[in-house]
């Protein structure tokens, strides 16, 4: 059986990582503006192993809307370029010589309304995910109470710290929604 303090300790690492999650899925989800953590999950074919882009290039900002990505090797350009345009992103990468350059086209305002609609939903996955770690944290201390290893009063206590944790995660989920839809929604 895990003590009150491993179960708190289990509760709240968990929760930390559901928000982690939750943070990289908001990262991933376009606004209209450039940023080089948007090409971080495209794979390239290099030498027939699936490799990120940034271990075979360097990838940098020209300027608010246009990412540029400069392969180390000559020869990486047209793959790059092809996994960046067969990616789920729908952008449309452009060689220029040795660099690729990848505009980010403007979202319309229902596309806009659209990603909102997404992120609250994200957001909602991440509430239901530690609420159910509250859940099966409360189970544990209730099993901890019935094999007699703390009073009532301790597992209450315990309870109420719980509760106290889950307010605090989803508070932050809230705001980390709250920031990306405001990023969406500014044109």
């Amino acid at each position: 059986m895990a003590s009150v303090t491993e179960i708190k300790q289990a509760a709240e690492q968990k929760m930390q990582k559901s928000l982690e999650a939750l943070r990289t899925d908001l990262g991933k989800i376009r606004t209209g503006r450039a940023h080089t953590g948007l090409l971080d999950h495209v794979m390239v074919d290099y030498y027939g192993t699936a490799t990120a882009i940034s271990q075979v290039a360097n990838v940098a900002l020209a300027d608010a809307r246009t990412i540029t990505v400069s392969p180390w090797e000559k020869k990486m350009v047209a793959a790059i370029e092809k996994a960046i345009r067969e990616s789920d992103l729908g952008l449309n990468p452009s060689s220029q010589g040795d660099v690729v350059r990848v505009p980010m086209p403007a979202l319309t305002e229902e596309r806009r309304r659209d990603l909102a609609r997404i992120v609250k939903t994200e957001g909602e996955n991440a509430k239901v995910a530690i609420r159910n770690l509250r859940r099966d944290a409360n189970s544990a201390l209730k099993d901890t109470l019935k094999a007699k290893l703390i009073a009532e009063d301790e597992e209450r206590r315990a309870q109420d710290e719980v509760q106290k944790l889950t307010d605090r995660f989803i508070g932050e989920v809230d705001r980390a929604v709250q920031a990306k839809e405001q990023e969406l929604l500014t044109v």
